[in-house]
């Protein structure tokens, strides 16, 4: 008896968003179902290793076929099959991986000896791109009967009991009929069949077979062959070559191989921005294949994110993700290690003290850091594409275990600049420094355009002095721990004294702080509450005033670190710079002089200027629009 069901989750929906958003390559769909068929296969060899009831085998094949005259498709496998609930559980819900919860079923036991391929449970529903309608014949050695599951991709499907005796699972797509802008007859096709398995999945290690008929000249009696005369011959063709990528000689595989190689492993659909291949062989032997990808995954920087390179001992495969190969500020690398030297079963405990394998990590990191700056000097576009996507972690490294990578990794890092719009590296940067600048200085600051205005600029400008553009929020902690780069001290153009001036001006600054001592403690007091000093600046040439931080933490290390978990109460000490050749300071002097009860009003104005102009929050913008009304208003009587 058919029965009919509903999808469990909002089908429609999520089957539009996979076959138009997810898929927009519609030949995937072949990668995706013989993946499936591969991972039924390794389902069914691990479980019988376990069940003597099963039958012991290694006679195992994923088989396609097309009929041009019903327009299907058909990818049939040995594997484990499925019965009555589970096809009810992993094809009546959309994003329900079978592969998933059998992994987590099999958790502690014979999982060494597999590489199941399947993970988000969606793969399956890329069918609906080419097909009308989906048939699944499936029989489960743990069940008696086999059942038939049909759907045409809308809300529902249907289950009834089928006629196949023998274990595994048959997919049967009937292939949508051509419309305007899209052209299925080309998937019914024996030569783009052929093709697909070859691009995609090549390296499925069971074999997968067609039937493939040929023109052959007919023999006679005695073996010879007739000329003229030809027969159509019928023979069963294996498409893959099982032959693990790492296996083939290095110089044999191209380019563009690797590239497929990559996007069938990693699920990727673009290219790989650049592939490491090393075979070492000596004291500690091993091969591996590392991938920079051409774009940072949308979770990269997410807890559940998990770092690591797929592990394999003696050609078995030994974990997906072995994090000890990868430091973490690479987490971003793909790709996998072949040692002959590891122990096929090495546990995970194991290898978190493994010598070898930190030995490995250390010789890729190397290796991948000597590519990296190959790529920079002889392609530099190409790299700065990279660094736009990983320059972050780059930094990281430089930051992390206090710098002990800075000497690895500086000359990796690329900056923007006030007066440059490209990247430049930090040697490029003191190539072009004038000779009486003596130190690196920099900005900190969500964009360039806020750095190129802000008055801290103001003396740079007039020294012609560029300053380096920081506006990632590892940037200044990266600075810190590095300090200082060829005997060039970094120096914030936000913090401290930048020590501009020459002696007959810095004398004229002393005299007038001298002058004015009683009005800059005056403003001091006034701003006691949020500054933690008032002086006359030796940064600002036509800016009135500035907000700069102390020697310690700085505003945006502030901001932050009271973004994190914790404690809230981190302070930047703000000093309150007022341009002395400024009219303003000049009008100031007056109030105090002749006008002492709006003192307050102008202090307060200032110091909320200084604020804004920094990009920080002024804590009452209403009494700060008063205060600017007032002062407005008295100075239009006037």
């Amino acid at each position: 008896m058919k029965e009919k069901m509903e999808f469990k989750t909002e089908s429609k929906r999520l089957l539009n968003l996979m076959v138009h958003s997810i898929y927009t390559n519609k030949e995937i769909f072949l990668r995706e179902l013989i993946s499936n068929a591969s991972d039924a296969i390794d389902k069914y060899h691990l479980t019988s290793l376990t069940d003597d009831k099963l039958e012991k085998t290694n006679d195992y094949e994923i088989h396609l076929s097309f009929d041009k005259k019903k327009r299907t498709i058909t990818i049939t496998d040995n594997g484990i099959g499925m019965t009555y609930d589970e096809l009810v559980a992993n094809l009546g819900t959309i994003a329900k991986s079978g592969t998933l919860e059998f992994l987590q079923n099999m958790k502690g036991k014979e999982l060494k000896d597999t590489d199941l391929i399947g993970q988000f449970g969606v793969g399956f529903y890329s069918a609906f791109m080419i097909s009308s309608k989906v048939v699944v014949i499936s029989k489960s050695p743990f069940s008696e009967k086999s059942y038939k599951w049909t759907s045409e991709g809308e809300d529902s499907y249907t289950i009834e009991e089928a006629n196949k005796t023998t274990r595994g699972t048959e997919v049967t797509l009937h292939i949508r009929k051509n419309e305007d802008e899209e052209t299925y007859d080309e998937f019914l096709d024996e030569y783009k069949l052929t093709s697909l398995v070859k691009k995609y999945s090549d390296y499925v290690k069971y074999p997968i077979t067609m039937e493939k008929t040929k023109e052959v000249q007919k023999l006679d009696d005695e073996g010879k062959e007739i000329e003229g005369k030809y027969e159509s011959v019928t023979e069963k063709e294996t498409l893959n070559s099982m032959v693990p990528i790492w296996n083939k000689n290095k110089s044999e595989v191209k380019p563009e191989e690797l590239n497929e190689f990559y996007k069938n492993q990693y699920f990727d659909y673009t290219d790989p921005l650049l592939h490491i291949w090393t075979d070492v062989e000596g004291a500690l032997t091993y091969k591996a294949i590392v991938f920079i990808p051409g774009k940072a995954p949308y979770n990269l920087y997410s807890e559940k994110y998990e770092k690591g390179l797929q592990l394999y001992a003696k050609g078995v495969f030994i974990m997906d993700k072995c994090k000890e190969l990868v430091p973490d500020y690479l987490r971003f690398i793909k790709g996998l290690v072949v040692s002959s030297d590891l122990s096929l079963n090495i546990s995970r405990e194991i290898l978190q003290h493994n010598r070898q394998l930190k030995k490995i990590e250390q010789n890729l990191e190397k290796k991948i850091l000597n590519e990296l700056e190959k790529l920079l000097k002889n392609e530099p576009e190409k790299y700065h594409a990279f660094f736009k996507e990983f320059g972050v972690n780059l930094k990281y490294g430089i930051y992390d275990n206090f710098g002990e990578k800075k000497e690895m990794l500086q000359d990796l890092i690329l900056f923007k600049t006030v007066n440059n719009d490209d990247y430049i590296t930090l040697k490029e940067y003191l190539e072009k420094m004038p000779t009486d600048q003596k130190e690196i200085y920099y900005g900190s600051a969500p964009s360039k355009e806020a750095i190129k205005v802000s008055p801290q600029m103001d003396m740079l400008k007039k020294k012609g002095y560029d300053v380096l553009v920081l506006s990632d929020e590892i940037d200044e902690f990266m600075i810190n721990i590095l300090r200082e780069y060829d005997k060039k001290p970094f120096k914030s153009i936000n913090q401290g004294d930048l020590d501009l001036l020459d002696e007959s001006e810095k004398t004229k600054i002393k005299e007038k702080e001298t002058e004015q001592k009683d009005l800059l403690e005056t403003l001091k007091t006034i701003l006691s509450s949020e500054v933690k000093d008032v002086k006359l600046s030796t940064r600002l040439a036509d800016s009135p005033v500035c907000l700069v931080s102390g020697e310690g933490l700085s505003f945006e290390m502030e901001k932050v670190i009271n973004q994190m978990p914790g404690d809230k109460d981190m302070k930047a000490d703000k000093i309150l710079e007022i341009n002395p050749n400024h009219a303003l300071f000049q009008a100031i002097e007056k109030v105090y002089n002749e006008d002492r009860e709006s003192l307050d009003d102008y202090a307060w104005i200032l110091y909320n200027q200084a604020m804004l102009i920094e990009g920080l929050s002024i804590k009452d913008p209403v009494s700060f629009a008063d205060k600017m009304v007032k002062l407005m208003v008295k100075a239009a009587g006037k």
